[in-house]
């Protein structure tokens, strides 16, 4: 018979089963960069901190509550895991507060969740069996019953473990609670749990933002704005479209990487490739989109703010006060109008449209939709855009027309019939079914405008094209690496493949193809200059793509950039034409002058970047805008 002084207590035997199976989902499945051997001694022991720190909490409590404590934090913790890897797999990134409380989107994502969640994944919960059953086979023996010092003890062992991981953190990665914009970080660093408790505590501070703020921030941001941002002259793209339609196309996760390439010897946008030749085509231009994906660049497009690095914009302040674009074009005597076939509540679009001046919402409710014309989150596109031509020509002239695309969406499923090229062959599901979904879209907008030249809406406007974001996450590396014939996906591999398409066309101009970087949160200022409208009372981080004076960086959302020398992403500054690593080894061979100025290239615009971050996400939280006069009357 087993004697109790013999046995090793169950929440030891809980902290290392679920010490190991949280290390395994980090190493093995979660796709996290590992850079050095403290990294991985990192990586090692924070599951097992983190383990030991929450079950040993049970010691405290009688035997009997101390089993059920164990039984359900366990259950708890798994949840918490397994949750934060299905929303990896698509997202390549972290749950977070806001998304949590976005679960009203839930309902609508479908074969998406589905398509998300595998066979396999029910062995990330064979340790929870083993710790029911011994909670109940040996409950009595597996108990700890210790003496309040020895209690005291447990205790202080949690917290010194915890402490000495975050010294070693802090070792690695010097500030790193201060710099928070890398979510990967922090889960590498401090856990998953630690961090879901960090990201609690900020979603905290960030509410009491709005509370305490009263406009005295607003000086210092206007400075910097004026400064770096809204220094712009007028130039021979100025007015070129004043007075007509605006067309805005969202190419639902389409990435610049299916631009003028084949599959099988096939192009994968044959029309879009064309199209090039008669439009103002970006070629290095990115996506600054966080959680809210699409509705991140929707506002990014609006209001020239970034995203804010949790949740989305639309969702946790769509009350906010902005000057968006369709309300400075109301001014001008815009009508503007969105058109897209999914609910209107889903980002709380119904709200945050009415906000920021949107006259029409054409939602799921204004179209026919039947089985054979729907395929995943909704109407198929080349549906959704036959149907769509009636409410536009029923406009009043000039208009501003938001049309968001759905059928190029993860997971990217196309009945057979619809499916005019063949699928890629590699381990990833995803990636193969993408390019069916691309060219599908792509006819889709190749219908679209022989239907605007037809019906009479296509000579008085201005067509722009734009990829949301991001299509294919690193989660699919080594599928992506296969197709771009490359050994593997580097991180500035990653960084150039957060390029999205951008065309503006402008019927009766030639076009040409424009190599300067660009991003998102550029849309407002050019479509504004474009038009003729002016906008030196707006506050805004966006500066025209057409201008001389750009500002020589793209920030993204989490403090990554590019800039026209280089590309800095995760404490790694590289060359970006070449991809060369500016490190201590490829400065060797520099100069010493020259070696410390390459290597420290990318610091003084990181700050910059990092500043300007800080500032979009204090003009936010603390709805700033409503302390400020932008000089015009608000739309009822």
């Amino acid at each position: 018979m087993l004697q109790k002084k013999y046995n090793v207590p169950l929440y030891v035997i809980a902290s290392l089963l679920f010490g190991a199976k949280t290390y395994i989902v980090y190493r093995f499945i979660f796709n996290i960069q590992l850079d050095n051997i403290m990294q991985e001694i990192i990586l090692l022991i924070n599951p097992f901190v983190s383990a030991f720190l929450i079950f040993a909490v049970s010691v405290w409590f009688k035997e009997k509550v101390q089993m059920k404590i164990i039984k359900y934090t366990a259950l708890i913790g798994s949840l918490i895991l397994y949750f934060n890897l299905v929303f990896y797999r698509n997202f390549s990134d972290f749950i977070t507060i806001p998304m949590l409380f976005q679960g009203s989107n839930a309902a609508d994502l479908g074969t998406s969740v589905l398509a998300l969640m595998h066979l396999p994944d029910v062995l990330l919960f064979l340790d929870l069996g083993v710790i029911w059953y011994l909670s109940k086979r040996y409950s009595g023996t597996l108990s700890a019953v210790y003496i309040k010092r020895k209690k005291i003890l447990a205790l202080s062992l949690s917290l010194a473990f915890l402490l000495g991981n975050y010294v070693l953190a802090e070792i690695e990665r010097p500030q790193l609670l201060q710099r928070t914009f890398d979510r990967e970080y922090l889960v590498k660093n401090i856990g998953i749990f630690n961090y879901h408790i960090y990201d609690i505590a900020q979603q905290s501070k960030s509410q009491a933002q709005r509370v305490f703020a009263d406009g005295n921030e607003l000086p210092e941001i206007e400075a910097y704005i004026e400064e770096n941002v809204a220094n712009q002259e007028e130039n021979e793209m100025s007015g070129i479209a004043e007075g007509k339609n605006v067309i805005f196309i969202s190419l639902e996760s389409i990435q610049s990487f299916v631009i003028n390439n084949t599959l099988n010897g096939e192009e994968v946008t044959p029309f879009l490739n064309d199209l090039i030749d008669e439009s103002y085509y970006f070629e290095n231009f990115y996506h600054q989109t966080e959680q809210g994906k699409t509705s991140d660049s929707e506002f990014l497009v609006e209001t020239g703010l970034y995203p804010l690095p949790s949740g989305a914009v639309y969702f946790t302040h769509g009350q906010n006060e902005y000057n968006a674009t369709p309300e400075i074009l109301g001014e001008e005597g815009y009508t503007s109008a969105v058109l897209h076939s999914n609910n209107k509540s889903f980002w709380n679009r119904d709200v945050m449209y009415n906000n920021i001046g949107i006259d029409h919402y054409y939602d799921v409710d204004s179209y026919e939709v039947t089985d054979e014309n729907k395929v995943g989150w909704g109407l198929k596109d080349k549906e959704f855009f036959e149907q769509s031509i009636k409410y536009l020509q029923a406009l009043e002239e000039p208009y501003y027309t938001r049309f968001i695309t759905l059928t190029n969406h993860y997971p990217f499923d196309l009945d057979e019939e619809d499916a005019t090229i063949d699928k890629f062959d590699s381990n990833s599901k995803t990636l193969n079914q993408y390019f069916q979904t691309v060219r599908y879209t792509d006819e889709a907008v190749e219908a679209f405008f022989t239907d605007l030249k037809e019906s009479g809406e296509y000579e008085n406007s201005i067509i722009v094209l734009m990829g949301d974001h991001y299509g294919i996450s690193d989660f699919h590396d080594k599928a992506m690496a296969e197709y771009l014939d490359k050994d593997e996906i580097t991180p500035y591999d990653h960084i150039q493949l957060q390029r999205v398409p951008l065309y503006i066309h402008i019927p009766g101009e030639d076009g040409d193809v424009v190599s300067e970087i660009g991003g998102q949160i550029d849309i407002k200022p050019t479509l504004l200059n474009l038009l003729g409208i002016d906008d030196s009372e707006d506050l805004s981080f966006g500066v025209d793509l057409f201008g001389a004076d750009r500002k020589d960086y793209v920030a993204l959302r989490d403090g990554s950039f590019i800039s026209d020398e280089y590309i800095y992403t995760k404490d790694q500054c590289f060359n970006r034409e070449t991809g060369d690593l500016l490190s201590a080894e490829t400065s060797s061979l520099l100069s010493e002058d020259d070696s410390e100025s390459e290597v420290s290239a990318c610091q003084p615009i990181s700050e910059q970047v990092q500043k300007e971050l800080s500032y979009s996400d204090q003009i936010i939280y603390g709805d700033l805008f409503r302390f400020y006069d932008f000089g015009y009357e608000e739309k009822e």
